[in-house]
């Protein structure tokens, strides 16, 4: 079995790979009978999976060390290349909704490929390249920024994940000395990422214009490949969390304070969520790992074979070091059929959370890979975000292997955070829709925004006279926000979802696995809404889900004696 370090990687040809995709959209477009039709289709899907291959290795080793100038090159290439490939994609998803074989189509491979057809058509026409082109170096330069950091701190130099565990310390001093040198950073770096996005808002609103929108938003929705719900659905969604979540979050905040003896919880408080310190686990990186091997052995078949599949192939970057991007994600290498997991482990809890959530994405990508077309390899990014974010809770069963003693400490944070996490979740949501509704707006005005919803979302948030925080800069430090935008209530329309999953779990194991599973293979075959009812889920957007959750969450929490840890 190749390695992902055998992995070759070659820039594509763009002009002979453009003469090879011309080719077969012209025998699909000319195709007599369906079969000839299908072998041009597969011809298709073939060249796809090659370029998407190789922007992805490329995405991957840029990634991992930033500084690396053959693939810093490579990565600026792609910026250009790939709207570029966006375009020819476009002219076969216009092939594919005029073919007179759609029925043969959709009875073999599902309508939901021609809604992204559909959908895709609206997001791009060849008088946008060079903008679009402008709009990925922009993503680029502020994933740069963020690697770049070198934060000087009690005669160390750490970058942004590294002074991570500093700023859990349990020496409050402490804590609140590495928050102030990381934000003295984003400070520092406040005109140029406010430059960034000034450029981005302006570039994404004249390319939706060009393509006909009023403003970014509906565009935004549109890449995002939203089928199913609108910003209206959305926009009732958030009021049902500010109706339900915030209250019960500030009530959890007001615990905590409680709980750690504090007269006022600080924003540099707010992540060190015990006196005793936070649960950590409880060996390094290599440790971690044979411990998620013998986890995801017991949890099932399908979980053992994914992830010695991933052990093997060396498919798996985990630690933090110096020029290594921000962040955890997981992609997929069509032409390997591999998924791969990246993440900067830090020796906070975090380790095991991205462990596992990036592990959900990967086993579903996993489970789906031979479906047969790479729409489908994976689902809209809010039905992605389910399979994430329950594999988490899924594996609680085997957190003594990470946490041992602290173990109850963990779940209880665990639980308590994703709840939390909700309300700050839909305001990066609300912001993003206010920014693009406005797009004239100064980078002072933006701020001004976000303060504002910082007082409607996250009301307890003292940010102790800060000047860069008090004037509404935290949302800087979001990359979503820049590289994909609207891409963030997708976690909190999952977190509802993965909540359902937990109490399923808990109730019933083989029947919340059975429908977990169902839903990893269906991958990107259906749209959210129908994968949500695919897995016995009630929908985020339907009355009384939000609430019915909530009530569910506080009453575990509530039967928990935290002042115990």
């Amino acid at each position: 079995m190749p390695t992902f370090p055998d992995y070759t990687y070659r820039r594509p040809e763009m002009d002979a790979f453009t003469a090879r995709f011309d080719a077969a959209l012209t025998a699909f477009e000319g195709a007599a009978t369906y079969a000839d039709q299908s072998a041009a289709f597969e011809r298709l899907n073939a060249l796809r999976n090659e370029f998407d291959t190789m922007y992805n290795l490329c995405y991957i080793r840029h990634s991992l060390d930033t500084a690396d100038a053959f693939y810093e090159a490579e990565n600026t290439w792609f910026d250009g290349a790939r709207p570029v490939y966006e375009a020819l994609n476009n002219r076969f998803y216009r092939a594919l909704l005029d073919t007179p074989y759609r029925a043969e189509l959709e009875a073999e491979w599902g309508d939901q490929l021609f809604t992204i057809a559909e959908l895709s058509l609206k997001t791009f026409q060849p008088t946008i390249l060079q903008a679009l082109e402008t709009e990925n170096k922009l993503a680029s330069e502020y994933v740069k920024v963020k690697a770049s950091a070198e934060i000087e701190f009690e005669g160390k130099t750490y970058n942004l994940a590294s002074l991570h565990p500093i700023t859990l310390s349990e020496d409050r001093a402490t804590r609140k000395a590495a928050s102030l040198a990381k934000w003295a950073f984003f400070a520092d770096k406040a005109s140029e990422i406010e430059g960034i996005y000034d450029r981005q808002v302006k570039v994404r609103t004249d390319i939706a214009k060009e393509l006909g929108y009023a403003d970014y938003v509906p565009l935004g929705y549109a890449r995002m490949l939203r089928s199913d719900y609108d910003a209206a659905r959305v926009a009732n969604f958030r009021k049902q969390v500010r109706d339900h979540i915030v209250p019960a979050a500030q009530a959890l905040y007001e615990r905590q304070r409680q709980r750690l003896g504090l007269d006022t919880l600080y924003f540099y408080d707010e992540d060190f969520r015990f006196a005793s310190g936070n649960a950590k686990p409880q060996g390094d990186p290599e440790w971690i790992v044979a411990r998620a091997a013998r986890m995801y052995e017991e949890l099932s078949p399908e979980t053992n074979e994914f992830f010695r599949f991933m052990r093997d192939g060396q498919l798996m970057d985990l630690v933090n070091r110096d020029g290594k991007a921000t962040g955890g994600y997981c992609t997929f290498i069509a032409k390997h059929r591999a998924p791969y997991i990246f993440s900067n482990f830090n020796g906070t809890s975090g380790d095991i959370d991205v462990l596992t959530h990036e592990a959900g994405h990967a086993f579903q990508v996993y489970e789906s890979r031979d479906i047969g077309i790479g729409e489908y390899n994976w689902p809209t990014y809010e039905a992605c975000e389910i399979h994430s974010m329950s594999m988490e809770f899924f594996t609680w069963p085997w957190m003594e292997l990470f946490f041992e003693a602290e173990t109850d400490k963990y779940k209880f944070a665990h639980l308590a955070g994703a709840l939390k996490f909700i309300p700050y979740g839909v305001a990066v949501d609300e912001f993003q829709h206010r920014v693009y509704e406005r797009p004239g707006m100064t980078p002072a005005e933006r701020n001004a925004v976000w303060k504002e919803l910082e007082a409607i979302y996250l009301p307890h948030r003292n940010y102790d006279g800060v000047e860069f925080l008090e004037n509404g800069g935290f949302w800087q430090r979001q990359s979503h926000i820049f590289t994909t935008p609207f891409y963030y209530i997708d976690y909190c329309l999952a977190q509802l979802c993965a909540f359902q999953f937990w109490k399923k779990d808990r109730a019933d194991h083989t029947t919340a696995w059975a429908d977990y599973l169902r839903l990893c293979k269906a991958g990107g075959s259906q749209s959210f809404l129908e994968l949500v009812q695919l897995a016995n889920l009630r929908s985020p957007f339907d009355d009384g889900t939000v609430a019915s959750v909530v009530d569910d969450i506080t009453a575990w929490l509530d039967s928990v004696d935290d002042t115990q840890f």
